[in-house]
């Protein structure tokens, strides 16, 4: 009881901001209608604990806490429209169901202790969130699931739309970046043949100096053959005159 006492009294406050953020006029009315409903189990709740001679109390709940944080985050996340309209019934709906399952229990337990009294509170209270849950399912299934499907529809044409445009745009980046690429590299290569070129022609410069600029070498290779000549002449004439000795024919000079 303490738990579902902290429940109701945060939901209260919870219904009054998806009941502002609605847009379908009649979710709104039935997220305001469910809040003078949860003000009123509030104060039957009250009543409960007095047959039973307890004082009311809440006590931290951390399941309420959690769903309705989770509804926080689809108001948060959703632009006003069909599509936050459903994520709100499913958050409603949600809160509901364990709503159901509190006080099913807890009337279960009450008619077993003998307090029929406060059994009678709890189903009431029971019938009541359960109106509301069947209430949800047909403004979904009715009206809210189809607009929220025409939206989506929509965003996803304009999802197409942007993912085209952005493509093209790449594309043409893409192909300014290569253009920018080939007239760079044609510029490099026509830099290195040229510098190739230059390279080549200091050899050759260096080929002739080597030719042009060393005359003593040349001399020098000159007397060489001379030398050379005057050697095979000698040898050549001295086998001739050998010959001759062998032959036993006179010498003569």
């Amino acid at each position: 009881m303490k738990d579902i006492y902290y429940a109701e009294k945060k939901l209260t406050k919870a219904l009054g901001k998806m009941a502002k953020n609605a847009t379908e006029p009649k979710l709104k009315q039935a997220f305001l209608t469910h809040q003078s409903q949860t003000e009123d189990q509030i104060s039957k709740l009250e009543k409960a604990f007095g047959l039973l001679g307890v004082p009311p109390k809440a006590k931290k709940c951390a399941a309420i806490d959690g769903l309705l944080e989770e509804s926080n985050e689809h108001i948060e996340e959703y632009a006003k429209g069909a599509g936050l309209d459903a994520a709100m019934i499913v958050g409603a709906q949600k809160v509901e169901h364990y709503e159901i399952a509190a006080y099913g229990s807890m009337r279960s337990f009450a008619r077993t202790l003998g307090y029929g009294d406060v059994a009678l509170i709890f189903e009431q209270i029971r019938e009541q969130e359960s109106d509301t849950d069947e209430l949800l399912t047909v403004l979904a299934e009715g009206v809210i699931n189809l607009k929220a499907e025409g939206e989506t529809e929509d965003v996803s044409e304009s999802a197409k739309s942007a993912a085209a445009e952005h493509k093209a745009g790449s594309e043409d980046s893409e192909a300014g970046e290569d253009s920018s690429s080939s007239y760079s590299g044609r510029e490099g290569g026509d830099d290195a043949l040229a510098g190739d070129g230059m390279m080549n022609g200091d050899d050759d410069a260096t080929i002739d100096e080597e030719t042009t600029n060393n005359p003593d070498d040349m001399a020098d290779d000159d007397a060489s053959n001379g030398e050379e000549d005057i050697v095979i002449s000698s040898l050549t004439d001295g086998g001739d005159r050998e010959g001759e000795s062998e032959t036993g024919e006179p010498m003569g000079y």
